[in-house]
C-alpha cells in the first residue's frame, strides 16, 4: 500500500512524515496527476454553462490530492535532500512540468475560463479569475503549432536544467568547504567551532553557508586564512570540482528564460517576471535597485576608510573583501556590539518560545502548546499546537532548526496544509534553518543575525497560518513574489522591541536579562553594518536583473566575465554579490528568476507599514489593537483581493523608497 495516497488521520491532517518510504514518492504522484487531469478533461467538457461551481472550484478541487502530496514529497526533497532523493527530485521535475503545461496549454478548458461571468462574485473569485487568465497567457495558451510545442519543450528543460543546477549548488558547499591544517591558522574561533571542524585526523574543515561572505570572516584573525576561506566560497560552481561546476547551466538556463519570453512576445525574462507582479515593470525595479546601490556604495565607501584603517594599524598591508567582515567586527566591538557576549543570551528555546511566540501572542492573541505526540520527519524536529483567544486550534507550526547533510542551505518556511474554507483545511507551517546540531546536552546558542532569521522565517510562518481565505489557492504565501517578503521582515521588528528582548534575552545560564548597556549598544547601532549588507545584496539582485534582461542571442560564454561586466556597469565595486552567479540558487533554481529584487521592493513596503505601525498608540504599536487591524487588511488577506489594494487598506498611500533608505540609515 502506498501510504502517500491515503490522506493522515492526525490533527490538523499534519502528514504521518513517519510513514512514507522514497519508492512511493513517483507512484503517488503520477497517479495523482493522471487523476488531475482526467478531471481537466470532464471540466472542459462540460455542456453546460460555466459556473463558480462547476469550473472554478472543480479546477480547485481536482488539485486537492496533488497539492496534498507534492508538499509533502517536497518537504523532504529541500529539508532532507541528499543522495537518496536527488534522483527522485530529478526524474519527477519534468514530469510536473509536462503536468502544468497540460493545464495551462489546454485550450477548451481556457475558452470555458474565459466565457464564465464572475462580475456579480466576490472579490475573491473576481480576482481568482483575472490572475487565473492572466497565467494562461504567460504560459502561452495564444501560441500555436511550433511555437507551442516550443514553449513545453522549454519549460520542461527549463525544470531539469534547475533541479540540477541546485543539486550541484549543495555539493559545491561540501566541495569548497576549507581544509585547514591546525587550530593555530584558525586564530580567533570559539572552541565550540573548532570543536564543530575537527576531523577524526586532527586536522579542520571549515563548512561554507549558502552565500558569499562566511560568518567565520568575522572572527578568523589571520589575514591568509581569511583570504582562503573567502575564495573557496567564491569560487564555488567554476571549475575547480566537475561535479559541481554549475557555468554551463546558467547559460542554458538564461539562454532558455530569454528564448520562452520573445515566444511570449517580451523583450527580456525579466519583463516577463515584472508583469505579474506589483512592481509592474523591469524598469522600475531598475530605478530602485540603482538607486538604492548608489546610496549603499557611497556609504559604504566611508565606511571602508575607517576598515581600511584599522587593517594597516594591525600591521596588515592589504586589505581586500575577504578582511572586511574581520574589521567591521572589530568596529561592532568598539561600539560595544559583541557576538559572543550577547550570544549567552540567546538561547535558542527562549528566542522561540519567549521573543518570537510571545511577540505574537500579544500581538494576534494566538499561544503555541506543545504537541510532543506529533512526530517530525527527523527526531529533533519540534510541534505547537496554534489556539486562538478563544481556545480553538487554528493549526500546526512544526521547526526543523538543525542542519545536515543534504539538506537545502539557508532558511526558509513552508506550508504543508493551507488554511481553506472551501476544503475545509487548517494551516500546517514548517520553518527551516540550518543551526549546527549540539551535542546531548549542549544549548544552541545564537547570534543576533540568527534572532532576526527565526523572527523572519516566523512572520512567513504567521502569513499561513493566520491566512482566512474560502480558497487554497489564494491562501497565505501564494501572493505576488515581490510581496511575500513584507510579511516576514516586517516580523523581524520585533526581535527589538524592549518588552520583548526583556522576555527572550536572558542568560541561559543564570536568567539574568541582556543587560542594559547591550541593549542600548544593539539599539543605538541598529543600522551598522548596513551599507555593506545592502550592496552586497543589491549586487545580487542587480546580477539577477542582468542575466534576465538578456536576448537568446546575447547568452555569454564567460560566465564570470559577464557578472564582473554587470556590476561595473552599475558602480558596484570590492564587496562582492550576497550570491555569485555560479552559486545564485535563489535565481537558478529556487523560483526568484528575475525576482531577487523582491526582498528589497518588500522592505519598501516593510518601510512604509513600520511607519504607519509605530502610530497605532500604546508601546509603539506592540498591542492587539494594532495586531488585529494588521491581520484584518493585510496578513489574513492572501490573494483573495490585489495585494496592492491590502497595502493601501492598511497604509492609505502608495509605497516610496524614502522611507526604506531611511530605515536602513542610507537616507
Amino acid at each position: 500500500m502506498n501510504t502517500l495516497l491515503t490522506p493522515s488521520t492526525l490533527p490538523y491532517g499534519v502528514p504521518d512524515w513517519t510513514s512514507y518510504t522514497p519508492q512511493d514518492f513517483l507512484p503517488a504522484m503520477e497517479a495523482a496527476m493522471v487523476a488531475e487531469r482526467e478531471a481537466w478533461e470532464a471540466i472542459a467538457a462540460n455542456t453546460e454553462p460555466p459556473t463558480v461551481a462547476n469550473t472554478l472550484e472543480a479546477i480547485e478541487d481536482a488539485g486537492r490530492e496533488t497539492d496534498r502530496i507534492c508538499s509533502i514529497i517536497f518537504t523532504y526533497f529541500s529539508s532532507m535532500g541528499g543522495e537518496t532523493y536527488a534522483p527522485i527530485e530529478a526524474e519527477l521535475g519534468p514530469k510536473l512540468t509536462e503536468h502544468e503545461a497540460a493545464f495551462y496549454l489546454n485550450k477548451p478548458l481556457f475558452e470555458r475560463l474565459n466565457s464564465l461571468d464572475v462580475s456579480g462574485e466576490s472579490e475573491e473569485v473576481r480576482t481568482w479569475m483575472s490572475d487565473t487568465l492572466k497565467a494562461f497567457r504567460m504560459h502561452g495558451i495564444e501560441l500555436e503549432g511550433a511555437a507551442a510545442d516550443r514553449l513545453r519543450a522549454i519549460d520542461s528543460e527549463l525544470t531539469s536544467a534547475s533541479i540540477e543546477f541546485g543539486h550541484r549548488v549543495v555539493q559545491a558547499m561540501e566541495d569548497n568547504a576549507l581544509p585547514v591544517a591546525s587550530a593555530e591558522e584558525l586564530e580567533g574561533a570559539s572552541p565550540a567551532q573548532l570543536a564543530e571542524w575537527k576531523q577524526e585526523d586532527g586536522t579542520y574543515l571549515v563548512p561554507l553557508a549558502n552565500f558569499t561572505s562566511q560568518p567565520p570572516l568575522a572572527v578568523l584573525a589571520r589575514h591568509a586564512t581569511r583570504v582562503k576561506l573567502h575564495e573557496a566560497s567564491l569560487s564555488r560552481g567554476l571549475g575547480s570540482h566537475s561535479a559541481s561546476d554549475t557555468r554551463e547551466l546558467v547559460k542554458k538556463i538564461v539562454g532558455l528564460r530569454a528564448e520562452r519570453a520573445a515566444l511570449l512576445g517580451f523583450p527580456h525574462h525579466a519583463e516577463v517576471v515584472a508583469q505579474r507582479e506589483m512592481a509592474g515593470s523591469s524598469e522600475k525595479i531598475m530605478d530602485l535597485l540603482d538607486s538604492v546601490a548608489s546610496k549603499a556604495m557611497a556609504a559604504m565607501r566611508s565606511q571602508g576608510e575607517k576598515l581600511r584603517a584599522m587593517a594597516e594599524a594591525d600591521g596588515e598591508t592589504e586589505f581586500t573583501a575577504a578582511d572586511w567582515p574581520f574589521y567591521a567586527e572589530k568596529l561592532r566591538a568598539e561600539l560595544g556590539l559583541d557576538d559572543d557576549a550577547m550570544r549567552p543570551y540567546f538561547l535558542l528555546e527562549n528566542v522561540v518560545e519567549k521573543g518570537v511566540f510571545f511577540a505574537a501572542s500579544r500581538l494576534y492573541g494566538i499561544t503555541f502548546t506543545p504537541r510532543e505526540d506529533i512526530a517530525g520527519y527527523v527526531p529533533t524536529m519540534k510541534t505547537w499546537e496554534v489556539k486562538d483567544e478563544a481556545g480553538n486550534g487554528i493549526g500546526l507550526f512544526q521547526a526543523d532548526y538543525y542542519r545536515r547533510p543534504g539538506k537545502k542551505g539557508g532558511a526558509w518556511m513552508h506550508s504543508v496544509m493551507v488554511n481553506s474554507a472551501h476544503d475545509g483545511t487548517k494551516p500546517v507551517i514548517l520553518n527551516n534553518t540550518n543551526f549546527p546540531q549540539p551535542k546531548a546536552g549542549e544549548p544552541v546558542l545564537l547570534t543576533w543575525d540568527n534572532v532576526i532569521t527565526l523572527f523572519h522565517e516566523f512572520g512567513h510562518a504567521l502569513h499561513g497560518l493566520l491566512s482566512k481565505v474560502t480558497y487554497r489557492g489564494r491562501s497565505g504565501t501564494n501572493v505576488p513574489r515581490d510581496f511575500v517578503e513584507m510579511p516576514s521582515q516586517l516580523n523581524e521588528m520585533w526581535a527589538w522591541d524592549p518588552q520583548v528582548l526583556a522576555s527572550y534575552a536572558r542568560h541561559y545560564e543564570t536568567g539574568d536579562p541582556l543587560p542594559q548597556e547591550l541593549i542600548d549598544t544593539l539599539i543605538s547601532a541598529r543600522t551598522f553594518g548596513e551599507d555593506y549588507a545592502t550592496t552586497e545584496l543589491t549586487a545580487a539582485m542587480l546580477l539577477d536583473q542582468e542575466w534576465h534582461r538578456i536576448s537568446a542571442g546575447q547568452v555569454p560564454d564567460d560566465v564570470e566575465a559577464f557578472e564582473l561586466e554587470a556590476l561595473a556597469k552599475h558602480g558596484i565595486e570590492f564587496v562582492p554579490p550576497r550570491y555569485r552567479s555560479a552559486y545564485f540558487a535563489h535565481t537558478f533554481s529556487g523560483g526568484y528568476d528575475a525576482g531577487y529584487y523582491s526582498y528589497l521592493w518588500a522592505d519598501v513596503l516593510v518601510a512604509e507599514v513600520q511607519h504607519w505601525w509605530g502610530e497605532q498608540g500604546e508601546n509603539r504599536g506592540f498591542n492587539r489593537q494594532a495586531g488585529q487591524r494588521y491581520v484584518e487588511e493585510l496578513l489574513s488577506r492572501g490573494s483573495s483581493r490585489p495585494v496592492m489594494d491590502s497595502f493601501l487598506a492598511l497604509v492609505g498611500h502608495e509605497p516610496t523608497s524614502a522611507a526604506l533608505l531611511e530605515r536602513r540609515g542610507l537616507a
